[in-house]
């Protein structure tokens, strides 16, 4: 099937290349879509719903029926478009959504029961009966549903993720997008000139059309040889723009190595950020087909895509070609096939007062009624005159039009316009700020109108940018009108297709109609028409057109769908590239990370950080045992663990105590310099955002101490609250976590360990802190306790963490103590009822914790107003309370309790657990629970039921605080 003479292949490099078990040999700069129409093959796929055969239908990103899987090795990837995948030597693709094979289907028995499986067929038939829906629907459906087949492979493939920022950004490298990127260029403007293309040129590579004389390939690679050799441009060739979002952002997929052999080492795709100060979307126009019985054949293509394979890759996609279209611009399809020496059957133009003059017959005012040929089509039916007659031909080229990609110009809300001159949506000006559409995504159609179009949207965006236009002359081209008369659907008895993919029909959007889905979201839901692999481009406005006629309303009344990024598949992978295994969240360590790993110690995420859970020792062969013995460690000697993961955040400003008396539900600037305060932060709905302890360390110097899991959203809120309520203050705050190191020392051993280590010693009262000298380096000193034993920490700026860390533990271990992980840590703060984020987990307030008493009733915070709604305190609020196991058996975080007697169910739920421990100094099983009135019940029990793990035990009410009660311990 190929032409001597056309397309700009390299024919001196044959291409070997595999489909369906089957071998077969293209040319170098061929598509798998365009080498599989050279030798023959028509039959590519079949349809999701009917499973009837399908061949290739266009030459773009907007295929819908071509979608094969790639086979790398013992890995395949999905849903590959035949027509976007450029050929490389041993590439092996097999075809989709077939079983047992792409010739025999015998899922294709779906299409005998059609009848019965109209739009919404799914909501009517699975309803009953019930039962029957998990044993035999949902896996019956399940099984059926989807396209390809998920690799269960890892997939070991290399993605990245990159950056960029221009002054403008072309978006499509077509007339328009060249002669916008070429006058901003020469404007010296900053220029990203971005296509999807494997070779940049637009329909200038697909036409037979002239520009300043020359051939239209031969003129735009003039252009681009000129910007490649400008130093302010960038050519990024198979990039698709996926999406527009705030600020001038832009998403773009970069297929960087997928059309060569897998190369462990290149990446295969690459996902930019682009930010564009402005943009231009030069992304042209997509022809759309139109609906007539059995429209659906291998063999049946659009008409620009036949012009494409012909002109592009020197393929004729049919010995007997006819054309069937409603405007003027596809009879340029038959006169390229003619001058290649390829036989048209006929041209059909639905336009009674189309011209009928062209070197094959023409038939005006007809249309295609019924094709023939299931596996490739072999004639088609046409009504002319009042009588139908039957063309015998193996290919159809369709035009029903253009439609302007219109989808980027969605992406942040905007709704296309309707141009009934067009037959078409057009772009909503400003509907993204900063981007301006140009050439046929704006709905200019000649080529000499694009270029000039193109010129002008550089020419105001270099305006824009404080810089002067070149004055570039324009190109000659032509200039011919664009003449349409709408055709979107021809009457037919039996099911003509709208949507390829989804195996949408005209008759299924009348149904919607019918049956009260009259909007046309509505109708897209209930028909699946526009959505996975079309998203709208081939279908939407054929669907709408029906949907319109099908109310008794116009089109533009009707509306469009809602476009939404990205406008091309993207793979997950490259989203998340760097994202993978160990790389899938941000790992943090601590100084002392290599001390803790070289003493056994196994790491366990916390908040991103990697912090120890127990430090073993010989002859311990369970972490319960290390963790017993840590707590007995610290309550009766000393224990020294790493706590750098909390927040720090540095404030200063004569603002400073002001702002925290904001934030705080109690007051801080009253606090003495040298002292530390507890405070408890409110969100603004009044629930609790976080605790933490905040000293003074100055007149107007703070510094405050987060959670380790709310570093980050402490951080956000201050910084919000600044903003919105106070951005005058004379106030200044950062995080500090990174910057100090910072170690519990807890015991009663801890004074003496520090009087050690200290150049002076730790004279400090209770919540007291002060500047100290370790060994010569200044550092931080807080007398604070987590574990209820007297306790300091000690902070050192980070490059000496790990070296403070060993010199502590090393002391420590003289005096019978030695470090302790979180284990331990978590034990000992249950013990004494300190609460963390799995108390206060968003749904919690003051009230519930029995911290009502710290909201200040002399000031104002965030928070504070919302606190006191109704039904946010009172003895119906389940209250933090502690529980005791009545029995051996451990209570388990999560369980839920109810009075005993009662029955288990939701209405008899009287609270949940929230941390457990065994404790190793009561001897039993504890935990810190949630419970209705909970503080009045004291001394009750209540039964704990987890059923996910088989517990159900009872257990005694009582003081969350187990172990010194009075604090004679913190205060020693």
């Amino acid at each position: 099937m190929r032409i001597e003479g056309r397309g700009i292949i390299d024919r001196s490099t044959p291409v070997g290349f595999r489909f369906d078990g089957h071998d077969y040999v293209g040319f170098a700069g061929d598509t798998l879509a365009s080498a599989l129409l050279a030798n023959g093959v028509r039959l590519v796929g079949r349809s999701f719903k009917y499973h009837r055969p399908r061949g290739i239908l266009t030459a773009g990103s907007e295929e819908p029926n071509a979608l094969v899987e790639v086979i790398e090795g013992n890995s395949h990837t999905p849903n590959v478009r035949a027509t976007m995948q450029e050929l490389y030597p041993g590439l092996a693709a097999r075809s989709q959504n077939r079983f047992p094979s792409l010739d025999f289907d015998l899922l294709a028995v779906n299409d005998l029961a059609a009848p019965l499986l109209g739009a919404g067929f799914y909501y009517k038939t699975f309803m009953w009966p019930r039962r029957f829906w998990e044993g035999l629907y949902e896996p019956l459906i399940r099984r059926a549903a989807g396209l390809g087949s998920l690799d269960r492979q890892h997939d070991g493939g290399e993605y990245e993720q990159a950056f960029a920022f221009c002054d403008l950004l072309v978006i499509g490298a077509g007339p328009a997008g060249l002669m916008a990127a070429l006058e901003a260029a020469r404007g010296g403007a900053d220029v990203i000139l971005a296509d999807e293309s494997a070779q940049p040129g637009g329909r200038l590579l697909s036409e037979t059309l002239t520009v300043d004389g020359r051939a239209g390939g031969e003129w735009a690679a003039s252009v681009l040889a000129e910007l490649q050799a400008l130093p302010n441009v960038r050519i990024m060739a198979r990039t698709t723009v996926t999406g527009a979002y705030d600020h001038g952002t832009y998403a773009a997929l970069e297929r960087v190595s997928l059309h060569l052999p897998p190369r462990p080492n290149l990446p295969r795709e690459c996902f930019w950020r682009i930010v564009a100060r402005r943009a231009i979307l030069a992304a042209g126009a997509l022809e759309r087909p139109i609906a007539f019985e059995n429209n659906d054949r291998p063999g049946i293509m659009l008409a620009s895509a036949v012009r494409t394979y012909l002109n592009r890759y020197g393929v004729a996609p049919g010995k007997r070609v006819t054309v069937f279209c409603n405007n003027e611009d596809a009879r340029r399809t038959a006169r390229d096939l003619i001058a290649a020496g390829v036989t048209v059957a006929a041209i059909i133009n639905s336009r009674a007062h189309a011209s009928a003059v062209e070197d094959c017959p023409v038939y005006t005012g007809a249309t295609v009624i019924d094709s023939r040929g299931r596996k490739g089509l072999r004639q088609i039916t046409i009504r002319h005159g009042g009588g139908e007659a039957v063309i015998e031909t193996d290919c159809l080229a369709v035009s029903g039009g253009w439609n302007p990609q219109v989808h980027l110009t969605c992406h942040m809300n905007g709704r296309p316009l309707w141009n009934q001159s067009l037959a078409a949506f057009v772009p909503q000006p400003d509907a993204v700020p900063g981007l301006a559409a140009a050439g046929a995504a704006a709905g200019i159609m000649s080529t000499a109108a694009c270029l000039a179009s193109g010129q002008r949207a550089a020419r105001e965006a270099l305006e824009a940018l404080g810089r002067k236009a070149p004055g570039i002359t324009l190109p000659v081209a032509e200039d011919a009108p664009y003449a349409i008369e709408p055709l979107w659907q021809v009457p037919h008895k039996f099911r003509a297709w709208l949507d390829f993919a989804n195996d949408v029909t005209v008759k299924d959007v009348k149904l919607a109609a019918q049956e009260n889905y009259s909007s046309v979201e509505h109708m897209k839901r209930y028909t699946t028409q526009g959505m996975a692999p079309d998203q709208g481009k081939n279908s939407n406005v054929a669907a709408l057109a029906v949907l319109a006629d099908s109310t008794g309303r116009g089109i533009a009344e009707t509306g469009t769908t809602t476009f939404r990024p990205p406008f091309t598949p993207v793979s997950i992978a490259a989203m998340g590239a760097g994202g993978r295994g160990a790389g899938f969240a941000p790992q943090r360590f601590l100084t002392s990370h290599q001390a803790s790993v070289e003493r056994g110690a196994p790491m366990i995420e916390a908040g991103l950080w990697y912090r120890p859970s127990y430090f073993p020792r010989p002859g311990e062969t369970t972490w319960q045992q290390s963790c017993d013995r840590e707590v007995q460690m610290v309550r009766n000697h000393v224990g020294v663990a790493d706590v750098s993961t909390l927040g720090k955040i540095d404030l200063q400003g004569k603002d400073a105590g002001r702002f925290l008396d904001f934030v705080y539900t109690n007051t801080f600037s009253t606090l003495p310099v040298g002292r530390v305060r507890y405070g408890l932060m409110l969100r603004e709905d009044g629930l609790v955002l976080d605790d933490g302890t905040t000293a003074r360390l100055g007149e107007h110097h703070y510094l405050m101490t987060t959670t380790t899991a709310a570093a980050g959203l402490v951080m956000r809120h201050l910084d919000f609250v600044h903003q919105a309520f106070c951005a005058d203050w004379d106030l200044r705050f950062i995080s500090v976590t990174e910057s100090w190191s910072q170690f519990a020392v807890a015991g009663p051993k801890a004074r003496a360990l520090l009087a050690s280590v200290l150049d002076d010693g730790p004279d400090l009262p209770f919540m007291g802190c002060g500047p100290v000298t370790v060994q010569g380096v200044q550092g931080r000193l807080f007398r604070i306790s987590f574990s209820g034993e007297e306790g300091y920490e000690l902070a050192v700026p980070a490059r000496h963490g790990e070296a403070l860390f060993r010199d502590l533990l090393a002391r420590a271990e003289t005096m019978g103590g030695g470090p302790y992980g979180m284990e331990a840590l978590n034990v000992l703060r249950i013990e004494k009822g300190f609460i963390t984020h799995a108390e206060i987990h968003g749904r919690t307030t003051a009230f519930d914790i029995g911290m009502e008493k710290m909201v200040s009733a002399k000031k104002d915070c965030i928070g504070k107003a919302a606190s006191q709604r109704p039904g946010l305190n009172g003895p119906e609020r389940e209250q933090l309370v502690g529980l005791k196991s009545l029995s051996d058996g451990a209570l388990t975080a999560g369980a839920h309790l109810f009075v005993p007697g009662d029955k288990v169910e939701r209405a008899q739920d009287q609270g949940y657990v929230t941390s457990v421990c065994h404790s190793a100094t009561l001897g039993c099983s504890i935990g810190l629970a949630f419970l209705k009135d909970g503080r009045a019940r004291h001394g009750q029990t209540i039964r704990v039921v987890d059923h996910l793990r088989g517990v159900d035990l009872l257990a005694e009410v009582c003081d969350p605080v187990f172990h010194d009660k009075e604090g004679v311990k913190l205060r020693a």
